[in-house]
């Protein structure tokens, strides 16, 4: 029996075609430092870009963050039989959110919008060969149009975090309060034993390195648009999934290694 060449192989083909997709993305990035820092600088475009990716997320969040901590707090407080549960209700509503729910969430949700708002813009200047003329003018497009979108989000996404904490643990309160009686004193003193800075600081850290590749993959898959309008449909889709994995893989690498750490 003959032997299959391993480089014709589907499987091989997948693989390499990740490795280029990666290189081009690094390659992407690192313009991006090479020209983002350069005079004139972008501040109007960053401020502009962390209004419209950070601000405008926001009621989002506080939505989002403020079901998702009375949710917990009625997880907690009914998930055992007996009474253990319902006063230690402070503590998981506060550990759960500034560790772990906090940062996650808020990358999902947030970089969905983040992320299909970016390809979206992107993908559409890419078609319309407005990226093209950029290059033409002898500008780079990874310093007007990447650069203030990478750190847009890349800045406000810890902001965004530390807002949904206190959101989520105000939801909790609500809930310990109205349902399960307990006094703001005592939900607030189990919060405040059992958060600490450290854990606030542990879920900006990471919501930093979300937003950092959330965006990059938006502005990858925007500016390399091509097919006209059902491109840039298929890259939306594709970068709303692609940003969705890499928070979740990103979450699990980051955590061990603060964990280790």
């Amino acid at each position: 029996m003959a032997r299959k060449n391993i480089f014709r192989l589907p499987l091989w083909g997948k693989v390499t075609t990740w490795c280029q997709t990666a290189g081009e993305a690094a390659y992407l990035f690192w313009e991006t430092l090479k020209y983002g820092f350069r005079k004139p600088y972008e501040f109007r475009s960053l401020l502009a870009q962390m209004d419209e990716l950070g601000v405008r997320s926001l009621p989002i969040v506080l939505v989002f963050s403020f079901f998702v901590g009375m949710v917990l707090a009625i997880q907690v407080a009914y998930s055992e039989a007996n009474f253990a549960g319902r006063v230690m209700v402070g503590i998981g509503v506060g550990v759960a959110m500034t560790r772990e729910f906090g940062p996650l969430l808020t990358a999902l949700l947030v970089g969905g919008r983040v992320v299909s708002g970016i390809t979206s813009v992107l993908g559409s200047m890419s078609v319309t060969e407005q990226v093209d003329a950029i290059r033409l003018l002898g500008a780079s497009p990874a310093k007007k149009l990447v650069f203030p979108r990478i750190w847009a989000t890349v800045l406000t996404m810890p902001f965004l975090t530390v807002i949904a904490d206190f959101v989520g643990i105000l939801g909790g309160l609500v809930v310990s309060v109205m349902d399960i009686h307990m006094s703001v004193t005592t939900y607030m003193s189990q919060v405040e034993r059992s958060v600490s800075i450290g854990d606030l600081v542990e879920g900006m850290f990471k919501s930093m390195w979300f937003g950092f590749f959330i965006s990059l993959i938006g502005c990858y898959l925007g500016i390399r648009v091509t097919g006209g309008a059902e491109g840039v449909g298929r890259a939306t889709t594709k970068a709303v999934v692609w940003s969705s994995i890499s928070v979740v893989v990103i979450d699990f690498v980051l955590t061990k290694l603060l964990v280790i750490l």
